[in-house]
């Protein structure tokens, strides 16, 4: 167990960070999963644009990675593009 009082309180914001974190991406992994098993063209063309800007907020806090973030961008859009 840590002894510095800086080192507990590093302790405690990791943890807060960590549960925020975990939560955000469980929030965004939902989000593309319900688009993804969207069959309306149009409720997947209107749901769109706020998955992407989640996307781009967790890319942007360094949640997920900005390379994976542009992936999975690119694949949600090419689904909605090729729904009938």
């Amino acid at each position: 167990m840590a002894n510095h009082k800086s080192a507990l309180k590093r302790i405690r914001q990791t943890e807060v960070r960590r549960l925020r974190n975990r939560y955000y991406f469980k929030s965004a992994r939902t989000a593309v999963k319900v688009l993804r098993n969207e069959e309306d063209k149009s409720a997947a063309t209107e749901q769109l644009p706020k998955v992407i800007s989640l996307l781009d907020r967790l890319a942007k806090k360094n949640i997920i990675h900005k390379n994976k973030a542009a992936n999975l961008k690119s694949k949600l859009t090419k689904h909605v593009n090729g729904l009938a």
